[in-house]
């Protein structure tokens, strides 16, 4: 599992009696392991890699290079299949959304899953779709006829109209999400102390939130951690955030700028507030 990652990813592994392994990355480099990570990872017990792009918690988009390094490293690997999430594939600021499952040697066993709540602005309604090998679909059909059954009707109708209309209005939502980012990244890069890289898709930014840890409140309360902090900011800030621990970066705080421009500049502004005043 790159890390961060998605918080579901481990218990859905464990759930499956594997042992999630981690590989690690920082803000420095844009969240995006490199392929000696990934290389010195694999041992004779692992089954698959499992990551997202573009990624949350991180808005980080693995480019074609970036891929391309670890099919150099996966195509060595006969037996791991790799899990690409790409959820966000319709957020996506840079000029080309690329696909590992798009890269030759790896196709029959790479495990591509989507959706259309993001694409389509249709969150809560929860229709999904993966592209696999016909093996895969086959056995994960099995699985899902046994516990979920099928997707109501009324989401299938949404979703077949989705594809019928077209993505234009993935296309402007995405133009709205942009101006939204370079608005708070402009206001997050003034904060002293807040560590921010510039996401390149999904809707979320991850700053870096070291420096605050071991300040403390103007009660004389330490903050010990990105819960810690989170709680903080929840008090005496009025805004909501949700700390990096269950992302598998404890010193990172996520939030989402998924509101209207006057509420995240509001919220931002708050937030520059409340982080002056720990010392």
């Amino acid at each position: 599992m790159f890390a961060p990652f998605w918080v579901s990813y481990a218990a859905i592994i464990k759930l499956a009696d594997g042992l999630p392994v981690f590989i690690d990355s920082t803000i420095e480099n844009d969240f995006k392991p490199t392929s000696k990570q990934l290389k010195d990872a694999i041992t004779n017990k692992t089954r698959a890699i499992i990551f997202s792009s573009p990624c949350n918690p991180t808005g980080t988009v693995f480019t074609r290079e970036d891929l391309e390094s670890y099919r150099e490293i996966l195509i060595n690997y006969p037996d791991i299949f790799i899990i690409s999430d790409e959820i966000y594939e319709h957020i996506n600021f840079t000029k080309e959304h690329c696909s590992i499952g798009s890269l030759n040697g790896i196709q029959e066993r790479t495990i591509t899953m989507n959706g259309f709540s993001k694409a389509f602005a249709m969150t809560g309604w929860r229709v999904g779709y993966i592209g696999a090998p016909d093996n895969i679909v086959k056995a994960i059909n099995k699985m899902q006829g046994q516990t979920t059954s099928a997707n109501c009707s009324i989401a299938q109708r949404a979703g077949l109209k989705a594809l019928e209309v077209g993505n234009k209005c993935a296309i402007e939502m995405r133009e709205q999400y942009l101006k939204r980012r370079n608005i708070v990244y402009n206001m997050l890069k003034d904060i002293n102390g807040l560590k921010t890289n510039l996401p390149k898709g999904a809707f979320y930014f991850f700053p870096d939130i070291t420096h605050f840890l071991g300040l403390k409140t103007e009660k004389g309360d330490e903050i010990k951690s990105a819960n810690d902090l989170s709680l903080y900011l929840l008090e005496y800030g009025k805004i909501s955030l949700v700390p990096g621990e269950d992302f598998g970066a404890p010193n990172c705080i996520r939030l989402s700028y998924a509101a209207s421009e006057k509420d995240l500049i509001e919220a931002v502004k708050r937030l520059s507030t409340s982080l002056n005043k720990l010392s």
